[in-house]
C-alpha cells in the first residue's frame, strides 16, 4: 500500500508542478509604467536598471525587495532574482524491515583449511597425517565405525517467521542545499522554481533470535589405526603441531555416515541497514516578503531518491551443542520515486544574506537490499525533514 500511495503522491505533485508553471507562464505580464502591486505578474528582467529613479515611475521587479526595504541599489549590486541555500537537516519517520526469503546462507568455518564448527584438523605439511587437531563433543567420536566426525553449518531454514520485523530509526542528521530562480513578480510575491539536493546517512539495526533447522556438512576421519591400539583422547582434546598423536589429515567417505545432516538450532545476532540516501527534487516555488525582516517560501513537485549501501549481519549459530560465527555484508543500490512539499521561513539578516528554517515532507517508495536469503527494506513512505542554514539571494 505504501508504494501505491507514493506513486499517487508522485503523480499529484508532478501534475501540480506542471500546472503551476503553465499557469504562471500564461498569466498576463504587466507592462512597464503600471503599479507593481497590481493583480498581474511582472516578468523579472535582467538587472538593467541600477540607478535611482524618480518617484512614481515604474521600478523593475528585481528591485522591488530593495524598494520594500528602502534600499537604493548601486551599479555594484546584483539583482535578487536567484537564490542558493545550504544547511544541515534532520530526517525523521524513517524505518526498516528485516526479513528472510527461504533458506539463509551461512559462510561459517572454512573446512578447506581444516576449521570446523566443533573442532579442527589442520594439515601439517608432513604427509597425510597431522598432530594439529582437536574436537569438542563426545558425540563426534564413533567408536563402532572408528571415525571422528567434524561438522560445518552451511544454511539455516527459519521456523519462527524469519529475521526480525519493522524497526524504527531515530533522527538522522544530513545535508541539504537548493538553487532556484524567480520568473515573475506579483507585488511582494515572487513566482519561480527550486532544484534541491539532499544527503542523509541512515543506519538502522535489528537484534533478533530465530529458531529453525541448521543444515550441515559432515566430515569423517578414519582413526581405526589409533583407537584400536590406544584409548582415544576424550572430548575437549586439543593437539598442536609437533604433538605425539597424529590422525589422517583428510576426511573420507564412510558407509553409514551421511555426508550432510540437519539439526535444530538458533541464530542470534544483529542485522543492520547502513546506507546513504541521495535525493533530488524539482518544482515551482512561491516567495512572499512578509515585512522588512521576514519572508516565506514554498515549493512542491516530483522527487527521486537513490539508496546505496550495505546490509550487515553478525550472527551466532547454535546447533547440535556447537556454536559458530557468521558475519558478512550485502551491497546494493535501489532507486525510489515520489514527491515533496517544502516550506521555509527566511530571516533577512543582511542584504543578500538570510537565515532560513524549513520543513519538508517527501514520501518516496521503499528501497531494498537483499542476498543470500536475507532482505533489508528501507521504508521511506512518510519521511519528514527539518533543515536550517544560510540562504543567499542574488
Amino acid at each position: 500500500m505504501r508504494n501505491v500511495r507514493s506513486r499517487d503522491f508522485f503523480g499529484w505533485c508532478l501534475s501540480c508542478g506542471f500546472a503551476g508553471v503553465a499557469l504562471a507562464a500564461s498569466a498576463q505580464t504587466q507592462p512597464p509604467g503600471q503599479n507593481p502591486d497590481a493583480n498581474a505578474p511582472v516578468a523579472i528582467p535582467p538587472d538593467t536598471s541600477t540607478q535611482p529613479q524618480p518617484a512614481g515611475t515604474f521600478q523593475p521587479a528585481n528591485d522591488l525587495r530593495d524598494s520594500f526595504w528602502g534600499i537604493q541599489k548601486t551599479s555594484e549590486d546584483d539583482d535578487w532574482t536567484r537564490h542558493f541555500r545550504i544547511g544541515a537537516m534532520v530526517g525523521m519517520n524513517i524505518s526498516a524491515n528485516f526479513s528472510s526469503k527461504g533458506t539463509l546462507n551461512i559462510s561459517g568455518n572454512n573446512a578447506a583449511q581444516g576449521n570446523y564448527d566443533d573442532g579442527y584438523v589442520h594439515p601439517s605439511g608432513n604427509g597425510s597425517f597431522t598432530s594439529d587437531w582437536g574436537y569438542d563433543s563426545a558425540s563426534q567420536y564413533n567408536s563402532s565405525l572408528h571415525r571422528l566426525l567434524m561438522h560445518q553449518a552451511t544454511s539455516f531454514a527459519p521456523t519462527s517467521g524469519g529475521i526480525g520485523g519493522e524497526q524504527s530509526g531515530s533522527a538522522f542528521a544530513g545535508f541539504d542545499m537548493a538553487y532556484g530562480g524567480n520568473l515573475w513578480n506579483w507585488g511582494h510575491t515572487r513566482i519561480g522554481w527550486d532544484l534541491g539536493f539532499g544527503l542523509l546517512p541512515i543506519s538502522i539495526t535489528d537484534n533478533e533470535s530465530i529458531s529453525g533447522n541448521v543444515n550441515r556438512n559432515v566430515y569423517a576421519f578414519d582413526i581405526s589405526g589409533i583407537d584400536s591400539v590406544i584409548p582415544f583422547p576424550s572430548a575437549g582434546y586439543q593437539g598442536g603441531p609437533g604433538g605425539s598423536l597424529s590422525i589422517p589429515s583428510a576426511s573420507v567417505p564412510t558407509t553409514g555416515i551421511p555426508a550432510t545432516d540437519q539439526v535444530p538450532g538458533t541464530i542470534t545476532g544483529s542485522h543492520t541497514l547502513d546506507v546513504m540516501l541521495y535525493t533530488v527534487r524539482l518544482g515551482p516555488s512561491l516567495y512572499w516578503d512578509l515585512n522588512e525582516y521576514l519572508g516565506l517560501s514554498a515549493s512542491a513537485g516530483p522527487a527521486i531518491g537513490i539508496v546505496s549501501g550495505n546490509y550487515h549481519f553478525d550472527e551466532t549459530i547454535t546447533a547440535g551443542g556447537n556454536r559458530s560465527e557468521n558475519k558478512g555484508q550485502i551491497d546494493g543500490t535501489d532507486i525510489v520515486y515520489g514527491g515533496y512539499v517544502n516550506a521555509s521561513l527566511m530571516y533577512h539578516l543582511v542584504q543578500n544574506g538570510d537565515l532560513y528554517l524549513g520543513v519538508q515532507y517527501m514520501p518516496l517508495g521503499n528501497a531494498s537490499i537483499s542476498g543470500g536469503g536475507r532482505q533489508g527494506q528501507l521504508n521511506l513512505g512518510g519521511q519528514v525533514y527539518i533543515s536550517a542554514g544560510i540562504n543567499w539571494p542574488f
